[in-house]
C-alpha cells in the first residue's frame, strides 16, 4: 500500500459515522440498494441493513450488494430482526411515512445514534416498522408527485444528518473501532492477500501505522501455500 493510499483510508476511517446508518425494506432491486450504498459511503456510513424481499433475493442479491469496498451490507429476512438489531445499538429508529404524527425530517436531531427505514417505494415502510420506529418523518413536497425515489430520499435525509453532525463537530473525532479499522486498512490496502487470505481461512494480520502488514513467519508461509498444503502441515 502506497504511503497516498494508506493516508486517503485513514481520513475516510476518520469520518466514520458509526452511529448513523440506513436500512432499506423489501429490497428487490440491487441497483437501487447499491445507489444508496454509494451515498452511505459519501455521507461517512460504515454500516447499512436490507431486508430482502425473499430468501430467495436474499441468497442471490445480497453478495453481490454488499461487495461495496468500504459499506458493511448487513442482511436480513424480516424487518423485525433488523430493527431489534438496531434498537440493541441504542439508536432512535426513523421511518419515511406520511402519517398525522409524523414530522419534518429536518426537526429531527441526527446527532443522536439514529437508524433510518426507508420502505419500499411501490407500498412504503411496512407495519412492523411503523409500529416499532420511534418516529415518523416526512421529505415535504409541493408538486403532483407523493414520494421520491428511495435513493433520493435516502441521499436528502442523510445530507441533513450529516450537516447537523459536522455542525456538532462530530466528523472532527474518529470513532470507528480498531477492529473495523484494522480490516478496512487490510481489505483496502491489499485486496489481494485480503483475498487469499478468504480462500484459504487465514486471520487478517496487524496493519502497522505506515500501513504496512505486520505478521509472523508462518503466516507468510501459510500465504504462499495451498489450503491443501496448509492444511496437511497442520494435520
Amino acid at each position: 500500500m502506497t504511503p497516498e493510499r494508506h493516508q486517503r483510508i485513514l481520513e475516510m476511517l476518520n469520518k466514520r459515522q458509526p452511529d448513523l446508518t440506513v436500512c432499506m425494506e423489501g429490497v428487490h432491486k440491487t441497483h437501487n440498494l447499491a445507489a444508496v450504498v454509494r451515498t452511505c459511503d459519501a455521507i461517512g456510513v460504515s454500516d447499512v441493513h436490507a431486508v430482502w424481499k425473499n430468501e430467495r433475493m436474499r441468497v442471490s442479491g445480497g453478495s453481490a450488494a454488499g461487495s461495496q469496498n468500504w459499506v458493511d451490507v448487513h442482511n436480513y429476512s424480516s424487518t423485525k430482526d433488523a430493527i431489534k438489531v438496531l434498537k440493541q445499538q441504542n439508536m432512535q429508529v426513523l421511518v419515511t411515512n406520511l402519517s398525522d404524527t409524523a414530522v419534518d425530517f429536518r426537526e429531527i436531531d441526527y446527532t443522536k445514534p439514529t437508524a433510518i427505514i426507508l420502505g419500499q417505494e411501490k407500498f412504503g415502510a411496512s407495519d412492523v416498522a411503523k409500529e416499532m420506529a420511534d418516529h415518523d418523518i416526512v421529505i415535504p413536497m409541493v408538486g403532483m408527485v407523493q414520494s421520491l425515489n428511495v435513493s433520493v430520499a435516502n441521499a436528502v435525509v442523510l445530507y441533513e444528518a450529516q450537516r447537523q453532525r459536522v455542525a456538532a463537530g462530530l466528523y472532527e473525532k474518529a470513532t470507528i473501532s480498531e477492529e473495523v479499522r484494522q480490516r478496512m486498512l487490510f481489505e483496502g490496502g491489499h485486496p489481494i492477500f485480503a483475498k487469499v487470505c478468504k480462500t484459504k481461512g487465514l486471520p487478517f494480520p496487524h496493519i502497522d501505522d505506515d500501513g504496512q502488514i505486520v505478521a509472523c513467519d508462518d503466516w507468510w508461509k501459510k500465504m504462499q501455500m495451498t489450503q491443501e498444503s496448509w492444511q496437511d502441515i497442520d494435520d
